[in-house]
């Protein structure tokens, strides 16, 4: 058995990312001297078979923009992966390559913490692995969904009034307003937001994106994706370590 245990996040221009100092404070914690974390910049998806060639990685994270892509690359799914159709966590285990979805259950518990009884239709702006995640979250608890997209019926161009007034949860599901272009903020009619809103954007750096702080102005109760952020990273962490002790 080897005796060093690599995991890592796998992206494209992901230095910002925070996955590797709560990594190496959990692997300090727990006394963990062999556990190592690293950012894994990937030009194209393909260069995930140098990882693969490595013994000594146990696994990685998975984030923008291969949730899907990394799919084919993998043996199996878990369920949830494979209802999403997106995966953010790869365990390797005897050669074999499994994915995960533990943004489902950041999400979840997200919405359980800040949703009021009111809440029962949400706007799910953008159409990426995150937001497949959302939108599994949102049909276990029946809430009704509209995705809003460049692609969908209705657009970030189109995308009224009425239609936010009528969904009184929004989920923020693009990249957009992300480290380091925090002054940019997806078209949206943040006028017809109010008190009896809950916006959450999944984006976690900045803590408040131009499009929180927007949402905020109408009255809307926030909530950034940080808290998601750690709990999809403790349910990575059982997958790997349970697995692997």
């Amino acid at each position: 058995m080897s005796s060093s245990k690599k995991l890592g996040l796998i992206g494209k221009n992901i230095s910002y990312s925070f996955s590797k100092k709560y990594f190496q404070e959990k692997f300090q914690k727990l006394n963990l001297t062999e556990y190592s974390y690293s950012i894994i910049d990937l030009r194209e998806i393909e260069e995930v078979e140098n990882l693969f060639s490595d013994p000594e990685i146990l696994g990685f994270n998975v984030t923008i923009p291969y949730k899907e892509k990394i799919i084919p690359f993998l043996d199996n799914l878990s369920d949830e992966a494979a209802k999403i159709g997106a995966v953010n966590c790869v365990l390797i285990e005897n050669g074999k390559k499994t994915g995960y979805n533990t943004d489902a259950i950041g999400f979840e518990k997200t919405l359980k913490i800040h949703k009021k009884p009111h809440q029962k239709k949400a706007l799910i702006l953008g159409d990426g692995g995150a937001a497949k995640a959302v939108q599994y979250v949102l049909d276990k608890n029946e809430i009704e969904y509209q995705t809003i997209s460049r692609k969908s019926i209705i657009t970030f161009e189109t995308l009224d009034e009425e239609t936010v007034k009528q969904h009184p949860i929004i989920i923020q599901c693009t990249p957009v307003g992300t480290f380091p272009n925090v002054k940019d903020c997806l078209k949206f009619p943040f006028h017809a937001l109010t008190s009896n809103h809950l916006v959450i954007d999944l984006i976690y750096n900045p803590n408040y994106t131009q499009f929180i702080l927007n949402s905020a102005k109408y009255g809307a109760k926030t909530a950034n994706g940080f808290y998601m952020l750690e709990q999809q990273a403790e349910k990575a962490w059982e997958i790997w370590y349970n697995k692997k002790k």
